[in-house]
């Protein structure tokens, strides 16, 4: 066995039934690791060291008590810790924000009771943008989010701490959330997999309803199977979830499609997007030719097609962001404490009307419909996650706000589509630039299907490893 943060997920999970290895021993590892490493990637704003040795005492004794392994829960002894978007019972949650330095829920979101349910130590809150909105994570809180390839660049957002930790080897895995390319933008400037389920398999519950249906909770790992381990924990429905999918049945998991070869595909391709201005960088379309090559290797169809979003769907799309800004409950005399991009975002959004809103809904709910036609007769559909390679730290706060949004979407032009219309989305840590930065491609499903992603993922990971590929400081 090697170090403890060289294991994956479920490597970890199965030493500790084995009892090769303590919850205790592990969650010290972890926390010095935390110690040593955080502040140097800008990992965590919160660390939760006594409730995590807690947590894993309570995790030792299930584990010394049990008569049979298999009934402990699958994620026992396991630290996943939880984005600061996230409520925790107890636990400091500042949204990234100065204005909630000392906001304490009293309660939990559904999805970290699940993770708990599931056995797993929670070592802290990571590091999120302000209210989660910009695609870099860089804030008054605490340092920026950077990726551990390259310290002098961003991790992305708007989980860039918990992508952070997980390519630092400060976690084995993280939770996170995706409204806009939140968990595939940190994915890819980390070299990590990331999977942004569909609209309502993962409950976004209990006090934050996302009327848009943008938003979804998903996992971060090193391996696809981890992943889909921890998407399997995740999933669930609770009573008033706008948006729901119907439960797996019970002998299947999401982790048994990681194992399963999915069969030959039929993938469309695309290096169009919806934005306008955006291009993209000669190695993010190496990165994109080469898993083409890949998957046609591998036995698949790939065919190009023309991108099934237009340009006409960002202006809509600007303005339910515009109007999620304004959702943060800020008292007039805070408003100075917000960073110049969250108060741009937030004074757009309050000139927009509910006619306005309810339009912008509608209209992208039609687009949608239309693009769901054409993305409905390909088993995935493959772009690069993002146009071009992680960003120095600094670069979008360069500029005024106005333009720092422009920069934001050149950035990002592919993500935010598959928010839109709801379907899963991956992305899948295939390349290195001959500078060693991670460069991610991006395959997306039919609403509801993250188990052919899965399982394509899975066969991509096998022909082309990446777990051992580790950034210098690991």
């Amino acid at each position: 066995m090697g170090q403890i943060h060289e294991l994956t997920v479920l490597e970890l999970a199965s030493a500790i039934r084995e009892r090769e290895i303590s919850p205790v021993a592990i969650t010290e590892h972890y926390l010095r690791r935390v110690h040593d490493l955080s502040n140097r990637v800008g990992a965590f704003y919160t660390i939760t060291a006594d409730l995590a040795t807690t947590q894993a005492l309570a995790a030792e004794k299930a584990v010394t008590t049990t008569q049979d392994p298999a009934d402990l829960p699958p994620l026992t002894g396991v630290p996943i810790p939880i984005k600061d978007l996230n409520m925790v019972a107890g636990v400091r949650q500042t949204l990234g924000s100065v204005a909630f330095k000392d906001n304490i829920p009293d309660t939990d979101d559904y999805v970290v009771t699940r993770l708990a349910q599931a056995g797993s130590i929670m070592l802290g809150k990571t590091a999120t943008p302000e209210f989660g909105l910009p695609c870099y994570t860089e804030t008054q809180i605490g340092p920026p989010a950077r990726t551990p390839w390259d310290l002098s660049r961003s991790a992305g957002g708007s989980s860039g701490g918990a992508a952070a930790a997980v390519s630092a080897g400060l976690a084995p895995a993280a939770q996170g959330s995706d409204g806009g390319g939140s968990i595939r933008i940190p994915s890819s400037v980390c070299g990590l997999f990331g999977i942004k389920p569909s609209r309502g398999r993962v409950s976004g519950g209990p006090l934050m309803p996302d009327l848009a249906g943008l938003g979804v909770d998903g996992p971060i790992a090193r391996t696809v199977a981890d992943a889909a381990l921890l998407l399997d924990v995740m999933t669930g429905n609770y009573p008033g979830d706008m948006y729901t999918q119907p439960a797996r049945p019970a002998a299947e998991s999401f982790l048994d499609y990681a194992r399963r070869e999915p069969g030959k595909l039929r993938i469309g391709r695309t290096l169009q997007s919806p934005v306008d201005g955006a291009e993209v960088h000669p190695d993010c379309v190496r990165a994109y030719e080469d898993a083409s090559l890949l998957l046609t290797s591998l036995g698949h169809e790939v065919e190009d097609i023309a991108m099934p979003f237009g340009q006409d769907s960002v202006p809509f799309f600007e303005i339910l962001w515009y109007s999620y800004a304004t959702l943060a409950p800020i008292a007039p005399e805070d408003e100075d404490k917000l960073l110049p991009l969250t108060r741009y975002l937030r004074e757009r959004g309050r000139g927009i009307g509910a006619q306005d809103l309810i339009f912008a809904q509608a209209y992208l709910q039609a687009i949608t419909r239309a693009a769901l036609a054409v993305t409905n007769s390909y088993d995935a559909i493959l772009t690069p996650t993002l146009a071009q390679p992680p960003v120095k730290v600094g670069y979008f706060d360069e500029v005024d706000p106005a333009e720092n949004f422009e920069r934001q979407k050149r950035f990002t032009p592919f993500t935010a589509i598959f928010n839109v219309s709801g379907q899963p989305a991956v992305n899948v840590p295939l390349h290195w630039t001959a500078g060693g930065l991670p460069i991610g491609i991006m395959l997306a499903g039919r609403m509801g299907e993250e188990a052919t992603l899965i399982s394509l993922s899975a066969q991509l990971e096998t022909a082309r490893p990446w777990k051992d590929r580790h950034p210098p400081l690991w």
